[in-house]
C-alpha cells in the first residue's frame, strides 16, 4: 500500500490498534478502551451494548463477561461478533469483525484476579441480563456470595473472556471536508494472510 503512511503505518494492524489506544488513553475522558460489541440472537437480530476491550494480543482482542449474560449466549450461537471503538477527541475509529472463541484459563483467572474486591464479588452475585426485583436484592445477594466466598474469591465459572480472531478490521481517521482515510485489513479466515485496501471515505 503506497500511501499508508503516518498514523497507519506498519504492516500488523494489532500494532496500530495497540498505538492508536496508546494515544487514546492520554486524550480520551472516560474509558479509552471502551468498545460498542455487536452480536446478533438465533433470529437474526442485532444487539449492541459498550463493553471494555482489556488486551490487545498479536492475534487477536480479548474482553470479559459472564457466560450466562445476553451476550455471551449470542455470541456462543453465532461464534461472531463485531465492535467499534471510537475516540471522539482523536477523530478515529476502528471496525473489527471475528471469530469468537472463549478464554476461561489462566489468562481469564489473572484478569479476575486483579480486580477489585467488589467488582470480583459482583461477578459471583450478578445474574446478569436476568430480571432482577430490586436493587436491595442484588444487594443482598453480594453480602450473601461475600459470606460465602471471603476476600480471596476465585473466578466463577460461569465468568471469563472472550477473544475476537478478526477477519476484517478497519481504521478510520478523520479528514479535512469529509474526505476521510480509511484502511481494511481483511482475510477469509483468521489463519488466512491479510490484504490491505485503502477505501474510499
Amino acid at each position: 500500500m503506497s500511501d499508508r503512511s503516518g498514523i497507519f503505518a506498519g504492516n500488523d494492524p494489532f500494532v496500530i490498534a495497540r498505538a492508536w489506544l496508546a494515544e487514546a488513553q492520554a486524550t480520551e475522558l472516560n474509558d479509552p478502551n471502551a468498545i460498542a460489541l455487536s452480536t446478533v440472537d438465533g433470529d437474526g437480530m442485532p444487539n449492541a451494548r459498550m463493553v471494555l476491550l482489556k488486551d490487545i494480543e498479536d492475534a487477536g482482542f480479548v474482553f470479559y463477561t459472564n457466560y450466562k449474560s445476553a451476550k455471551a449466549r449470542e455470541i456462543e450461537s453465532s461464534g461472531k461478533a463485531a465492535f467499534v471503538m471510537h475516540w471522539k477527541s482523536l477523530r478515529r475509529q476502528i471496525r473489527v469483525r471475528g471469530i469468537v472463541s472463549r478464554e476461561a484459563g489462566p489468562l481469564a483467572d489473572t484478569y479476575y484476579a486483579s480486580r477489585s474486591l467488589k467488582s470480583r464479588l459482583g461477578a459471583w452475585a450478578s445474574r446478569q441480563s436476568q430480571p432482577l426485583a430490586s436493587r436491595a436484592a442484588l444487594m443482598a445477594e453480594v453480602a450473601k456470595v461475600t459470606a460465602t466466598h471471603g476476600p480471596q474469591p476465585k473466578r466463577p465459572p460461569f465468568w471469563g473472556g472472550f477473544r475476537i480472531a478478526p477477519v476484517e478490521i478497519e481504521f478510520w481517521a478523520d479528514g479535512a471536508f469529509r474526505l476521510h482515510d480509511r484502511f481494511r485489513w481483511h482475510r477469509r479466515t483468521p489463519a488466512d494472510e491479510w490484504t490491505v485496501d485503502r477505501l474510499n471515505p
